[in-house]
């Protein structure tokens, strides 16, 4: 697995302004986690999902690719990173 951060540089309000993405080997979403500014966490995974997050229907390009945007500072961040946000994100919709 694989686990990557995206912030994402925008004024939406209602959009959130941090991604994080678990990808299995082939590069398809296995779970993933937004937050929103006021730190509101969604998330999706298998047939759940919470807001409006949802797995990715394609699979998610390379680090290098994503950062050609410039509204995306994309990183790889650790499984350990990952889940600690997992736990926080479905946390707090229990």
């Amino acid at each position: 697995m694989t686990y990557m951060k995206v912030e994402w540089l925008h004024d939406c309000r209602d959009e959130p302004v941090e991604l994080y993405s678990e990808l299995d080997a082939n590069r398809w979403e296995v779970r993933k986690v937004e937050v929103l500014r006021d730190g509101t966490c969604w998330y999706a995974w298998k047939n759940v999902a919470t807001g409006s997050s949802v797995l990715a229907e394609k699979r998610i390009p390379r680090l290098d690719e994503i950062g050609r945007d410039p509204q995306f500072l994309p990183t790889e961040i650790s499984k350990e990173d990952f889940e600690a946000l997992w736990q926080r994100a479905i946390s707090s919709t229990n």
